[in-house]
């Protein structure tokens, strides 16, 4: 009798995970995430700022988000969508920039996962796996957990919007 095959878990220690019960529907959640005049309007917590957007929203696909500090420095995030499961599922990294042409210093690649919690909300998680424990305890003690949920309470907000 064959044994049955189980999903390999990732290390607890290179992976940070934010889940909240968000009171809109994956769908609005999703565009917030795929469409680049909605993203600007919530991906960075203040006092930054997103002021562009640019994104390829399939597999193999490039993005550049670009945030801007209150001190005027401005930040752009390259990577490239790995997966992409409409209302679903999207997948992403800074380990490419465009083209699977490799990025300098790979940090991190994002699992983000929209489930249909009935009644218009929707089980929202976003799993953060770095590429080594050091990089994972860095953007930890950056904030990842207020600066990511604040985001998400305006992903929500936007979300309920539109």
């Amino acid at each position: 009798m064959p044994s049955a095959v189980t999903a390999p878990t990732f290390p607890s220690d290179r992976e940070l995970v934010l889940n909240r019960l968000l009171e809109a529907p994956r769908e609005k959640l999703f565009r917030c995430w795929t469409e680049p005049k909605l993203i600007t309007q919530w991906f960075t917590p203040p006092p930054f700022q997103t002021i562009s957007a640019e994104l390829d929203v399939r597999a193999g696909g490039s993005s550049v988000i670009t945030m801007r500090g209150p001190d005027g420095a401005e930040y752009p995030n390259r990577g490239v969508f790995l997966e992409v499961v409409p209302d679903e599922r999207l997948v992403f990294t800074d380990a490419y920039h465009r083209a699977w042409e490799p990025s300098e210093k790979p940090f991190m690649t994002v699992v983000l996962t929209f489930e249909d919690a009935g009644n218009g909300r929707t089980n929202y998680t976003a799993r953060v796996r770095h590429w080594t424990v050091a990089d994972c305890q860095t953007h930890e003690k950056m904030g990842f957990h207020q600066g990511w949920g604040i985001a998400t309470s305006q992903l929500e907000a936007v979300a309920q919007k539109i």
